[in-house]
């Protein structure tokens, strides 16, 4: 078993607040120091309450699934005796009322473009494999309700 932790801190910047105009621009900091500046999304609160040069939660959703499938693909690759030069995701997550009729991110689409070099090539059929397995061993993917589809790039 591991523990993981982030320090989220937002604080109030001289507005109001009870009037519902304030922003919501926080940090959140990671183990090693590591900051990022937050928000929530534009499209929930707009601006100027949200910051547009920010992390919001929904972008950080789907960037943690695309990163686990990620991280799990090259473990599984080289695994294989594949080499892989490069593993670029365009993912994208779809935010909107579940079966609850809650809004919820209901869909997170992975398209992952992986080049490979060397004489070992996949095929499409075990392209599609590496990515099902790394989807299945992905710990972000096996803690959330959310379908997680993976459309590899070629």
């Amino acid at each position: 078993m591991a523990t993981y932790g982030a320090t989220i801190n937002w604080e109030r910047s001289g507005e109001t607040f009870i009037d519902n105009r304030y922003s919501r621009a926080h940090r959140w900091t990671f183990d090693g120091g590591i900051e990022v500046r937050a928000s929530s999304s534009a499209h929930v609160v707009p601006l100027p309450y949200s910051a547009e040069d920010a992390v919001d939660p929904e972008e950080a959703f789907v960037a943690s699934l695309s990163s686990c499938h990620m991280l799990w693909f090259l473990s599984i690759a080289v695994k294989k005796g594949l080499c892989v030069d490069s593993y670029t995701d365009a993912a994208e997550g779809v935010m909107e009322k579940n079966a609850e009729g809650r809004l919820a991110m209901t869909v997170v689409t992975l398209r992952p473009h992986v080049v490979f070099s060397g004489n070992k090539q996949p095929s499409l059929s075990e392209l599609e494999a590496l990515h099902h397995r790394a989807h299945d061993e992905c710990f972000i993917a096996n803690s959330v309700k959310t379908e997680v589809r993976c459309i590899p790039v070629l």
